[in-house]
C-alpha cells in the first residue's frame, strides 16, 4: 500500500519497517509467522532492489559553472568583494581577474605537466647479468644403438635361417608329390602350369614356380614341351640327378611372365 512512499529517495520507510520486522521475529514460534516473516523479507528485498535502481549517478557529474567559479575563486577574486567596489580597479586586469592570476594557476598546473617520460629498455637494462650457460646433457642414443646394432645381425640371421628352412621344406615337400605320381603312373606327364597354378591365388601361383626352380636347378626334375609346344615336368632318374648331372641341357635358365591376366 504504501510502496510509491518507500521506493522515495527521501523516506526512510523501509527500513524502519525492516527494524520492525527483526523486532516482531524475535517473538515467532509458529510456522504460519515464520511464513509471514519470509513473505515480507521477499517483499522487502524487491523494494529495495528497485530503490538502488533508481538511484542516480549523476551526482558525480562535472559541473562546468561550479569548476569556473572555483577557479575564479582560486585566481585571486571575489565576485563579492567586485561587486561592492566597482570603482577600486587597481590591481584587476581588464576589469576581472588580478594581473598575477594567470601566473598563480600556471604554477600551480605546472606540478601536474612537468613530468618526465619514464623511459623503457627494449631490450632490457644495459648492465644486465650474463646468461647462465645451460648444461649440456649427455645423450645415450651411441650405447643404445650400438645394442641395437649387435643385436640386429643375430636377428636377422635367425629370420634367415627360418625362411631358408621353410622353404628347403616346401622344395622337398613338393618333389615327393611328383615323384609319388611317376610311381604310380609313369607314362603320364604333368603339364607344368596344372603343377604350379594355384586357381584360388595368384601370389601361390608365384610361390610354386619359385620352389620347382629349385627342384630344377638341382637336377631332380626336368621340363620338356610337349606335342602343343606347352612344357611338362617329369622327374629325373636316379642316375641323371643331383649335383654330379653337368649335361648341357640341365643348367639352362629359363625366365617365365606370368601376369595377372594371364594367371587367370
Amino acid at each position: 500500500e504504501n510502496r510509491e512512499d518507500m521506493l522515495s529517495s527521501k523516506s526512510n520507510r523501509l527500513t524502519e519497517a525492516l527494524e520492525e520486522a527483526n523486532r516482531l521475529f524475535s517473538g515467532v514460534s509458529c510456522a504460519r509467522e515464520a511464513a509471514l516473516d519470509a513473505q515480507f523479507l521477499v517483499l522487502a528485498s524487491n523494494l529495495g532492489k528497485e530503490k538502488a535502481n533508481e538511484l542516480r549517478s549523476e551526482m558525480t557529474a562535472f559541473d562546468s559553472l561550479a569548476f569556473a567559479e572555483d577557479l575564479v575563486t582560486f585566481m585571486g577574486i571575489n565576485r563579492l568583494e567586485v561587486e561592492g567596489n566597482d570603482s577600486d580597479s587597481e590591481g584587476i586586469s581588464g576589469g576581472y581577474l588580478p594581473s598575477n592570476a594567470w601566473h598563480k594557476l600556471g604554477e600551480e598546473t605546472e606540478k601536474y605537466f612537468r613530468r618526465a617520460p619514464s623511459f623503457h629498455y627494449m631490450l632490457g637494462s644495459f648492465k644486465s647479468d650474463p646468461p647462465v650457460p645451460r648444461q649440456r646433457i649427455e645423450r645415450q642414443k651411441k650405447t643404445t644403438g650400438g645394442e641395437e646394432k649387435r643385436a640386429m645381425p643375430a636377428q636377422l640371421k635367425k629370420m634367415e635361417e627360418s625362411h631358408q628352412e621353410a622353404t628347403e621344406k616346401e622344395v622337398e615337400r613338393i618333389l615327393g608329390l611328383l615323384q609319388t605320381h611317376f610311381k604310380n603312373d609313369p607314362d603320364t606327364p604333368i603339364s607344368f602350369f596344372d603343377l604350379v597354378i594355384d586357381p584360388n591365388s595368384f601370389a601361390r601361383t608365384v610361390e610354386n614356380i619359385f620352389h620347382v626352380s629349385f627342384i630344377i636347378r638341382d637336377g631332380f626334375a626336368r621340363l620338356k614341351l610337349d606335342d602343343d609346344k606347352l612344357p611338362i615336368i617329369e622327374p629325373s632318374k636316379d642316375s641323371e640327378g643331383g649335383e654330379g648331372d653337368h649335361g648341357a641341357g640341365a643348367r639352362n635358365q629359363v625366365v617365365i611372365s606370368l601376369n595377372h591376366q594371364e594367371w587367370k
